[in-house]
């Protein structure tokens, strides 16, 4: 069984201030630790339930030299293999390879979710809101469109209460998630201890992998798709110009449509 993590650091336990998360302060060394931690407990939790092939993808932008890079070194769990600096929700290797299943440990929720830490779609200084078609979608829904552009299906993550519910809403009850904190707010959470955090995630990963019957159906949109972003001011549509297959509807909203949304969201990123 061959499994990706997509991993992501707003969504980990005791973390609830950008300060904590973005390179180059003293509390961004403290939660680093925390956040290979709860990635390391995922890892042994798809070891414990058969995984043969584990990749780890760092999806966190913590800005600098340490954009993707986020994971301690020196802490990282055996068994798996890490992907360091690449640009985000661009790894499609395994999924090309062939892979079973997606996971997602440390997600957060979409922009505007009141009781969301740190919650943001993709940059909370260029987008605010982004929708695949008609449905309105915050990171973990866009890394589940594009694993269902090759039939991998998303079957768990781990996070605030929003973001489960998010993920339940938009993928299914079948997928198997676990909260290891309530936010009271964007900027404050009641969590679980870390060790606590570790553990559940651990147990949770593992039984999400063993009951494959139950898996949520890969969520694969059907073309064509379009994928729209209400940018969060006027001069982020510049850099949209001349990009072949975006669209620029109006100020704040940009748009791209395609056959699959993998091929949409690359044209986001990419000019040809």
């Amino acid at each position: 069984m061959r499994v990706v993590i997509f991993c992501d650091m707003e969504g980990i336990s005791c973390i609830e201030a950008w300060e904590q998360v973005n390179a180059g302060t003293a509390l961004y060394e403290e939660c680093r630790k925390l956040y290979t931690d709860e990635m390391n407990a995922a890892v042994r939790g798809a070891r414990a339930a058969g995984a043969t092939e584990v990749v780890v993808v760092d999806c966190h932008g913590a800005g600098g030299a340490y954009s993707f890079k986020s994971f301690l070194p020196s802490r990282l769990e055996s068994g798996a293999e890490y992907v360091f600096g690449y640009p985000w929700a661009r790894y499609i290797e395994a999924f090309e390879k062939g892979c079973d299943a997606v996971l997602f440990v440390g997600a957060h929720a979409m922009a505007g979710t009141p009781d969301g830490v740190l919650c943001h779609t993709v940059s909370t200084e260029e987008w605010h809101n982004a929708w695949i078609n008609d449905t309105l979608v915050g990171e973990s829904g866009i890394l589940a469109a594009i694993a269902g552009c090759w039939d991998v299906p998303a079957i768990f993550a781990s996070g605030d209460e929003a973001t489960c519910r998010e993920v339940k809403a938009l993928l299914g009850e079948e997928i198997v998630t676990a909260q290891v904190k309530q936010g009271l707010g964007r900027y404050t959470a009641r969590n679980l201890a870390p060790q606590d955090a570790c553990s559940l995630i651990e147990m949770r990963v593992a039984q999400a992998l063993s009951q494959n019957a139950n898996w949520p159906k890969p969520y694969k949109v059907a073309g064509p798709v379009t994928f729209r972003v209400e940018l969060a001011t006027p001069e982020r549509a510049s850099s949209f110009i001349g990009r072949e297959g975006v669209r620029i509807e109006g100020p704040r909203m940009v748009s791209a449509t395609a056959d699959t949304f993998w091929e949409a969201w690359d044209h986001f990123w990419y000019r040809h």
